[in-house]
């Protein structure tokens, strides 16, 4: 009998280790390290991945959105001084600089405690678990969705809806939620809405579909706009980043009518004029330079 006995416990045991070699580790990073992860789900929970490289982008980088930097720059800080700080959504044309808004804050202020989790939308029902992980740590977090929307049907974003201003979010003083989207109100809306109200199930208050649609932009405190560049903004960033790279990597390119025309036609074949077109535009520029120095 108590061989038997030895027997389950060794099985049991085994068991166990295997168990525990195919769940994910639950504690968090080394922040003193690392200073921005990505929260991945996995079918027995989900995990913190350290990113290996990180745009070095900083806030002078980033021109023509000089209003919209300072407001989160002074939210941001707010936040590290342990003062009063609200959510923010970052919102508009694509490519305008809200991504590299985000990077470049947490270069700026990483020594000053800052770090950043990028949660995507399939995994926002665990932010509970991620709070979890970070809620005793000594540094402020943001939590980071980006290229955040919803498609109809989707009910994931009622879980961010909920945290937002739920229960969930209501000891997290360390934590922020800072999300960019190309939509103002993160869900689709049509002309059928209202039609649909009243045509379809028996719905009697029509204006609380399109409520339900846009409540869930409504719970971040600070809403930031970003718009295409006028063609004078968008050629001042495209001779920044020209600039910047050329000098990278060590050659001199001169910023002339030339360049400029054909800074606008590459906009033109883009569809819009953006940080992102310019920075493209630019990387081009240098790497044709380059190339051509080389063939010589």
């Amino acid at each position: 009998m108590s061989g038997s006995k030895a027997d389950l416990a060794q099985q049991g045991s085994e068991l166990l280790s295997r168990l525990l070699a195919i769940l994910p580790a639950r504690s968090a990073l080394d922040w003193r390290e690392h200073r921005a992860a990505r929260w991945t789900s996995g079918t027995f929970g989900g995990r913190l991945v350290p990113f290996g490289h990180l745009d070095p982008i900083g806030l002078s980088d980033l021109l023509g959105i000089d209003d919209q930097k300072a407001r989160l720059v002074a939210n941001t800080e707010q936040f590290l001084a342990g003062h009063p700080a609200n959510n923010a959504l970052l919102w508009g044309a694509r490519g305008t600089g809200k991504s590299s808004l985000l990077h470049a804050l947490l270069n700026r202020y990483a020594n000053e405690g800052l770090r950043l989790i990028e949660v995507d939308k399939e995994s926002l029902v665990d932010l509970a678990a991620i709070l979890e992980l970070v809620d005793e740590e000594p540094y402020r977090f943001l939590l980071v969705c980006d290229d955040l929307s919803f498609e109809s049907g989707e009910s994931s974003y009622k879980a961010l809806k909920s945290a937002l201003e739920g229960s969930v979010f209501a000891t997290a003083e360390n934590t922020l939620i800072y999300a960019t989207s190309n939509r103002r109100h993160l869900l689709p809306e049509y002309m059928t809405d209202n039609t649909a109200a009243t045509h379809v199930g028996g719905e009697l208050h029509e204006a609380e579909v399109v409520e339900e649609k846009i409540s869930l932009s409504d719970r971040f405190g600070l809403w930031l706009s970003f718009h295409a560049f006028r063609q004078d903004e968008y050629l001042a960033v495209a001779r920044h980043w020209l600039e910047r790279i050329a000098s990278e990597r060590g050659v001199t390119l001169e910023w002339n009518e030339d360049r400029a025309k054909a800074a606008i036609r590459w906009a033109l074949a883009r569809g819009v004029r953006s940080g992102r077109t310019a920075r493209h535009f630019a990387t081009n520029e240098v790497g044709a330079a380059l190339r051509a120095a080389t063939q010589r």
